[in-house]
C-alpha cells in the first residue's frame, strides 16, 4: 500500500537531511515522523521519489545496517559503491557498520568532516520540495529528543 502524500513529504524532508558519510534506517525515519511502526511505509515512500529532488536514498538501510533497498539501484553493489565512496565502512559484504555511521534526525550534531558541497544539494532538494507544494519545516519547529534518545545515541557512538 503506497504511503500518503503527507507521510511521503515528511520522509523526503528527513532523507534529504542525511549527511554525506552517514546512514540512517527506515525505522529511524519512521520514528522521527511519529510513525514508530512505519518502517515499511518509509520504504514504500522511497521507491520512486521525484528525480529532481536528488534524495540520497542510498543512505537508508534496514535496522541492522543491511542494504535491503540495494536492488532499487539495480544491484546492491551500486548502493554499496555509493556508500563506500562516502567513507562508510562495512562489517559484511552488504551490511554497514551501523553503530559507527548511524545518523538520527533528532540529533544534528554533525562533524565538520561530513559537511561539504553536499549542503548545496540539500538547498536544491528543499527548493524542489517547496516547488512541488511540500511544506518544509524549519529546524526550530522539530521536537526535542528525549533523554532516553540521547542515551541511545551516545551508546551507538561509543
Amino acid at each position: 500500500m503506497p504511503a500518503s502524500p503527507a507521510f511521503t513529504a515528511k520522509v523526503y524532508e528527513i532523507v534529504a537531511r542525511i549527511p554525506r558519510g552517514r546512514v540512517t534506517t527506515y525505522g529511524t525515519v519512521a520514528e522521527a515522523i511519529g510513525s514508530i511502526r512505519g518502517a515499511r511505509m518509509v520504504g514504500w515512500a522511497l521507491m520512486a521519489p521525484p528525480p529532481e529532488l536528488r534524495l540520497p536514498c542510498h543512505r537508508v538501510v534496514n535496522r541492522i545496517g543491511f542494504l535491503s533497498g540495494g536492488w532499487h539501484f539495480g544491484h546492491p553493489d551500486v548502493m554499496r559503491d555509493r556508500l563506500v565512496a562516502e567513507g562508510i565502512a562495512f562489517v559484511d559484504e552488504y551490511q554497514v557498520d551501523l553503530p559507527r555511521f548511524l545518523w538520527v534526525p533528532w540529533d544534528d550534531r554533525i562533524s565538520a568532516a561530513s559537511t561539504s558541497a553536499d549542503e548545496v544539494d540539500d538547498f536544491e532538494t528543499i527548493a524542489a520540495l517547496e516547488a512541488r507544494g511540500f511544506v518544509v519545516s524549519s529546524r526550530q519547529d522539530e521536537t526535542v529528543a528525549l533523554d532516553h534518545d540521547q542515551a541511545r545515541l551516545d551508546a551507538t557512538r561509543d
